[in-house]
């Protein structure tokens, strides 16, 4: 399965002025963000910059109040080609939908993106591979036969596939997160998020989630990753977007905003962080 054989051409995400307060307190203040088909972009900064609250949006577990969100291409090709999928436009700003509305908006989000938590969020009472299945069995609708199939296959390229009959309480945490991996990408998403995907980590597994994050980035998925890692983002990550106070401080190529940073509160914030490049 190839990540470029489920999008249609052109950037597979555009954010334009989203915004979202909790109370009084405003989380992201009018972010735009582009991720290109097969990159990869790594949000980086203090705990509180709303870089965890973008993913949320993006994957339909909050609701911003304004903004839009577009995954898919504007570019794509007619929708009476074959495979052509429009691209899903969600105006958070416009008229105020129904509750209905709202509803099937932000699960059509979830239907284009998949996301990887810091806490694995893997149900306790199901197996490896009932985790995998359960979304595109249940939600999707896919042949249970078919879906099996490929969870094992993705099982297999993690090195997971003689753990399928486990439970999550068996497994380490890096063996936990690498399942959370297989059960996003069984949902042939177009765009994959990982939420500090490696926080919740003994140091001594962190490197083989990695090794698997690097790996999809190789084969051309696109991705959103917030991360502490920054040694990790410059190896894997084509852009880097620093943000603080719910702004995009600074982006650019990883490799020029974490070895040469252009703004003072990027560079203090690299120096103290990125000591191991």
């Amino acid at each position: 399965m190839s990540p470029t054989d489920m999008s249609p051409a052109g950037p597979v995400l555009q954010v334009r002025g989203l915004s979202k307060s909790f109370g009084s307190n405003q989380v992201l203040r009018g972010i735009d963000l582009e991720v290109p088909r097969g990159k990869v972009v790594a949000l980086i900064g203090p705990s509180g910059s709303g870089k965890t609250t973008i993913l949320r949006s993006l994957n339909g577990l909050e609701t911003p109040d304004a903004g839009t969100v577009t995954v898919g291409a504007r570019d794509a090709a007619p929708a009476s080609q074959p495979g052509a999928e429009k691209p899903l436009i969600v105006d958070f700003g416009g008229v105020a939908p129904s509750k209905k509305e709202l509803a099937k908006q932000l699960s059509a989000l979830r239907d284009r993106s998949a996301m990887v938590f810091q806490q694995y969020n893997l149900f306790p009472h199901k197996t490896v591979l009932e985790n995998v299945i359960e979304g595109p069995v249940q939600v999707q609708k896919r042949p249970r036969a078919e879906v099996v199939a490929e969870a094992e296959s993705l099982l297999t390229r993690v090195g997971m596939l003689e753990k399928k009959d486990a439970h999550p309480f068996e497994l380490s945490g890096g063996q936990q997160q690498r399942v959370g991996i297989v059960r996003a990408l069984a949902l042939r998403p177009q765009l994959l998020l990982f939420d500090e995907p490696t926080s919740s980590l003994d140091p001594e597994l962190v490197d083989d989630v990695l090794i698997v994050i690097k790996e999809l980035a190789e084969e051309g998925w696109t991705m959103v990753i917030v991360t502490h890692e920054l040694a990790f983002a410059r190896q894997t990550a084509d852009e880097v977007v620093f943000m603080d106070g719910g702004v995009v401080v600074e982006r650019g190529p990883a490799s020029q905003v974490l070895r040469n940073p252009k703004e003072e509160r990027t560079q203090a914030f690299v120096r103290r962080l990125l000591h191991e490049i």
